[in-house]
């Protein structure tokens, strides 16, 4: 009998409840494909749980794996100690969940996609399995976890050159970055390598110079807002959203704030975009949400990256430089292979413009954090781009993709769309997670595949294509 030494992984601002029911299948999956599993059969919230769950499995003695159940997001810090501590082949086992419509319950893919990046950049092997604990081949999935990782493919060279209608709006593009700056206030959480930069080789690469901005500046300009002013940005959201008095008042004041302050921070520093540790300070300390406002900005024509993500903002500069209309930086929550369509998502910060038609924008509150303001609404149909500046696997790459945004019912509440890929959606998830990608990805209505690869020519760097 193959012996699994097993941890599953949690975080208690998701549905703690629906978790402990998927856990206790996964591990129903295990024992039904004769896997013995060794080690704490509990959620583990933090760092002293997994220790503690770390010694049992030592207890145990040898290993065939150390498995880690990805149950609900987390950030990568306990799964790269985890890597580090146990001298055994690893996977990853991310647990899906119905696309129903509510809250992103558990948002298990971005948490096995964040591991798989933090791992490929510590150059750590690792296998991977997406798939429900009740799935009818996922025994025989479990047991091949076992097997060596299979090989990643190779991003290929830049394509283009020459004068090409794709070479001259790639060399347009590069001169419209020269010199351009990036804000980024705050710094990025503990465990996201995927939001990681370095400013030099930023301005190496692009010209793109990087200027940071400490939080506290952020929550002060806010504070100190005009009220006038905040009530004309109150004036101008409420003929664009329904149900903006429903939500608290006090935190919507403070999230328009938040806005405010985001222009001026904007205007004093000449930032085309903007990268920003939207939470949890946002909410633990000044008692809004920033998705809102980042929105808001997104529409304005300033680029806004959740979590201090500084290439997730270039990306979508360069996006929004050839698109001429405003852009969205998303998660990856979700890959069907069955179906074959994907969700990208984020907790409110898609543009207005990005709104289904047949849709009505609303104000809602953060699923983990009940505060507003955040964007709500389906994603509208039509052919999107994407694109991603990568440092995946410690070498600089330019993602590109594309594919069908449909009309679909809103997967998860906030601002989601469902995309079919040009690729097989099954062909896509295994890019993502051997190649060890971020979990960020700049997205824009139209195909701009062509200009994308020949500015990945024109910068000397690799393309790995998505789709």
């Amino acid at each position: 009998m193959a012996v699994y030494g097993v941890v599953a992984l949690a975080r208690p601002t998701f549905d703690v409840e629906f978790a402990q029911q998927q856990k206790d299948r996964a591990f129903a999956a295990l024992q039904a494909a004769g896997i013995e599993a060794v080690g704490s059969r509990e959620l583990l919230f933090d760092g002293p749980a997994v220790q503690a769950a770390l010694e049992q499995i030592r207890a145990h003695g040898a290993i065939d794996l150390l498995l880690i159940i990805q149950v609900t997001f987390t950030d990568a810090s306990m799964t790269v100690q985890l890597a580090a501590d146990i001298a055994a082949p690893l996977a990853l086992w991310g647990l899906p969940e119905p696309r129903a419509g509510g809250r992103l319950r558990l948002n298990a893919y971005c948490g096995i996609n964040l591991a798989a990046h933090a791992l490929g950049k510590a150059g750590i092997s690792y296998n991977w399995l997406y798939r429900s604990p009740d799935a009818a081949d996922v025994g025989r999935a479990l047991q091949r976890l076992t097997a060596p990782p299979a090989p990643r493919a190779a991003a290929s060279a830049g394509a283009g050159g020459g004068a090409t209608a794709a070479a001259a709006e790639a060399e347009r593009v590069l001169q419209a970055l020269r010199g351009a700056r990036i804000g980024v206030v705050g710094r990025h959480p503990e465990g996201f390598d995927t939001c990681e930069y370095d400013a030099e080789a930023l301005r190496k690469l692009a010209g793109v110079e990087v200027q940071r901005v400490e939080l506290e500046n952020l929550f002060g300009r806010a504070a100190a807002a005009d009220g006038g002013r905040v009530a004309s940005v109150r004036a101008a959201a409420a003929a664009q959203l329904a149900g903006l008095d429903a939500v608290d008042q006090g935190q919507l004041d403070r999230s328009l704030r938040v806005y405010c302050a985001l222009q001026d921070i904007q205007a004093d520093t000449g930032a085309r975009s903007l990268a920003v540790r939207c939470w949890p300070e946002t909410f633990t300390e000044y008692g809004c949400a920033a998705c809102g406002p980042m929105a808001m900005m997104n529409q304005a024509g300033v680029p806004c990256a959740c979590e201090a993500d500084v290439y997730g903002s270039l990306s979508t500069l360069v996006l929004q430089e050839l698109a001429q209309q405003p852009v969205w930086m998303a998660d990856l929550v979700d890959i069907d292979g069955d179906d074959d369509s994907a969700v990208f998502w984020h907790c409110g910060l898609a543009p207005l413009s990005m709104c289904d038609p047949q849709a009505t924008p609303e104000a809602t509150i953060h699923t983990n954090r009940k505060m507003p303001l955040l964007h709500q609404f389906p994603l509208k149909p039509g052919r999107v781009t994407l694109a991603r500046l990568s440092q995946a696997k410690n070498i600089t790459k330019l993602i590109v993709g594309g594919g069908e945004m449909l009309r679909a019912p809103m997967a998860f509440t906030g601002t989601s769309g469902t995309l079919r890929f040009d690729r097989p959606a099954a062909q896509v998830c295994a890019t993502v997670m051997e190649e060890g990608v971020e979990h960020h990805y700049a997205i824009a209505y139209g195909d701009y595949r062509a200009p994308l690869r020949a500015l990945a020519a024109r910068l000397d760097i690799p393309v790995l294509e998505l789709s």
